[in-house]
């Protein structure tokens, strides 16, 4: 049975517990808001792209560019993006079980001999993935590439892939993330990144842009194969906030947890101790009291 001391020691250690998980998950909420912000500050340049690349494809003009080449697919990279730190519940886990399927679907359709390179983002998710590295599948890490990268490093990253692509050094690039919904909801996503689909560009196309007409100057084709690289790098960055958000949401659902855990905790050694305190001060009183009719 343990005594009162040891109990007042245990109940300091879990009160320390239950404000640094309280604190901790302060801080994470503070970045999450940050990292939401940041990803409705994206969102008009993202739909300016979008928006011009509707009026050239509502032109009659044919499109070439090696960004939409679809060709046979034997090199695929696939980019996962995971995080740098722990305390993030089950989000690393989960992502690494995403890449896991998005490898069992491209193996479905391109053979079993399709060469993967993964390419993590993330200290956690470049140590799990190192697990599965085998003849066909090759891990590449991009020393510069991390969550805590800066915009100018993801767009030199972007234009790694880009070039890649283009020299057929891949014939194909996905993206495997958790995209941001709301601080309790958070969605996995594997995403073909390039090849960029003109058909599936052409679904933002709305009514008013199909009937609006205008002039391109020097001409659509060459704007279409200028706005494209911008388009795939806004995605880029959309995908880097979500899942820096996503991250952020995660932790504050594991600190809260944790906080929930010790302040249970916390409750149950306090009637521990004070049952045990009331047990040792009627034991005195008893002693006390004997002494007293002895005399």
């Amino acid at each position: 049975m343990a005594t009162l001391r040891e109990l007042k020691g245990r109940i300091s250690s879990v009160a320390s517990t239950e404000k640094t998980t309280s604190a901790m998950k302060m801080i994470s909420s503070a970045k999450m808001h940050k990292f939401t912000g940041i990803v409705r500050r994206l969102q008009p340049y993202r739909e300016m792209v979008r928006n011009v690349l509707s009026h050239l494809l509502v032109t009659d003009v044919e499109f070439s560019s090696p960004l939409i080449e679809t060709r046979e697919v034997s090199n695929v990279a696939i980019v996962v993006f995971g995080s740098d730190d722990g305390l993030c519940d089950a989000y690393n886990i989960n992502i690494f079980k995403q890449l896991l399927t998005a490898i069992d679907e491209l193996r479905k359709q391109y053979g079993k001999n399709v060469k993967i390179t993964v390419i993590p983002v993330g200290k956690k998710m470049m140590k799990a993935v190192s697990k599965i590295e085998t003849k066909n599948i090759k891990v590449e890490h991009v020393e510069y590439m991390s969550t805590r990268s800066t915009m100018e490093q993801l767009s030199d990253f972007t234009e790694l892939l880009r070039s890649r692509f283009v020299d057929h050094v891949y014939d194909r690039v996905d993206i495997v993330y958790l995209r941001y919904v709301s601080s309790s909801r958070q969605l996995l996503q594997h995403e073909q990144l390039l090849p960029l689909s003109a058909e599936a560009l052409a679904q933002d196309i709305d009514a008013k842009q199909a009937c609006s007409p205008c002039i391109f100057e020097p001409d659509a084709n060459s704007i279409f194969n200028s706005v494209l690289p911008l388009h795939m790098r806004a995605t880029m960055q959309e995908v880097f906030v979500s899942s820096s958000a996503s991250e952020q949401a995660s932790r504050v659902i594991a600190m809260q947890i944790a906080s929930d855990n010790a302040a249970e905790l916390l409750e149950e050694l306090n009637l521990e101790y004070n049952k045990l305190r009331q047990d040792s001060i009627t034991t005195e009183l008893l002693d006390i009291l004997g002494g007293q009719v002895e005399r």
